[in-house]
């Protein structure tokens, strides 16, 4: 398998600079994630590592192997690398079994490896049985499953997948997230994923790295990263999030617009930014505790979601499903904030904040 080192690449369209000073290690048999809004710079860093991008500066190695550089340039079918892209790029005049053969054909392999290389990859993604079906007697799913054995017949050292979920539906997107997950422990290869949903990022990804107009915001593992957002960008662009104004007041924050108090005893005084996650408030028909108002509810099935207004301002709470019928548009609640976040004026966390109840 392969480790990634990214030393100084930057990468410019003209004027227009779409990644900055990107330096990191992806290590051997890792599962990472570029996450990030489109137009980040997350698969243009996928594309440079290929080899179908130069950098306009910097240094990628793939092992001690250096790829690219301002002198140095590795060809895509030198790096034993495989991509599989958001579209399923298979032949559609070919079978499902020369669809994931052709890297060995145009290798020229004898004919009982290629069958052999091309019926274990079959096997691992679970198409076997279809081999001898043409790409429009399959479902998108098992279209990508297809390109996916493509990719990994060659026996890749480094797999790159771009966005290869977003043209499924729900269900399938859920079900080839934990497939490709399986495949990458099952062969232990080392995987750089694009995506923009945060969801395939939480779920299958030792590091994400969260990209935000070409500078990464964030590496961290999920729950981290998601439980302590170094910034508002992050904790914003994964899961739900509110945030209030809030005035530092001796050992407490101020909400302004709730005219409430939460305990603190940070080193900040005057304006902060509170950023409240809503599965972090309880709501309960009585109490001690925030008492509001409740102006809309919505049932998910698994959870309840509600809207809770609170002077000037209105909280999203998160719930169990199956409480959904105790509380409905009209009635008061009272919610315990569980835990927080305190950002700076200038956006950056300051710190995370679990409240004793």
């Amino acid at each position: 398998m392969s480790s990634v080192t990214i030393r100084d690449v930057t990468k410019s369209f003209g004027t227009t600079q779409v990644l900055s000073c990107f330096n990191e290690v992806f290590r051997d048999g890792e599962f990472v994630t570029l996450l990030g809004p489109s137009g980040c710079g997350k698969t243009t860093m996928l594309r440079m590592i290929a080899g179908f991008e130069k950098p306009t500066s910097g240094e990628i190695y793939i092992d001690d192997t250096l790829v690219s550089s301002d002198k140095v340039f590795l060809p895509p079918e030198k790096r034993g690398v495989g991509m599989v892209f958001q579209s399923y790029a298979v032949w559609p005049h070919m079978d499902v079994f020369q669809n994931v053969a052709y890297p060995l054909t145009i290798q020229k392999l004898n004919k009982a490896s290629i069958r052999e290389r091309a019926d274990r990859a079959l096997g691992i993604v679970h198409l076997g049985r279809y081999k001898d079906r043409y790409p429009n007697q399959l479902s998108g799913g098992q279209q990508q499953r297809v390109a996916l054995a493509r990719a990994l017949v060659a026996e890749p050292k480094l797999l790159l997948l771009d966005e290869p979920l977003s043209n499924l539906d729900a269900k399938l997107r859920e079900s080839m997230r934990f497939e490709i997950k399986e495949i990458q422990r099952k062969l232990g290869v080392t995987v750089i994923y694009v995506t923009h949903d945060q969801t395939e990022a939480m779920a299958m990804s030792d590091r994400i790295f969260l990209i935000h107009q070409g500078v990464v915001q964030q590496v961290d593992e999920p729950e981290r990263i998601y439980r302590e957002p170094v910034n508002q960008f992050v904790a914003d662009f994964l899961g739900k999030v509110d945030f209030f104004k809030g005035q530092v007041e001796g050992n407490a924050i101020r909400l302004v617009d709730m005219d409430i108090s939460l305990p603190y005893e940070g080193p900040r005084t005057g304006a902060v930014e509170v950023a409240v996650r809503p599965e972090n408030i309880s709501i309960s028909k009585e109490g001690p505790g925030i008492k509001g108002l409740v102006t809309a509810a919505y049932y998910l099935g698994d959870v309840s979601d509600y809207r809770v207004r609170v002077g000037n301002s209105s909280l999203r709470v998160i719930a169990d499903g199956r409480g959904y019928r105790q509380f409905k548009p009209g009635d008061e609640a009272t919610l315990t904030l569980l835990e927080f976040l305190v950002y700076d004026d200038d956006g950056s966390l300051d710190e995370q904040l679990k409240i004793q109840t």
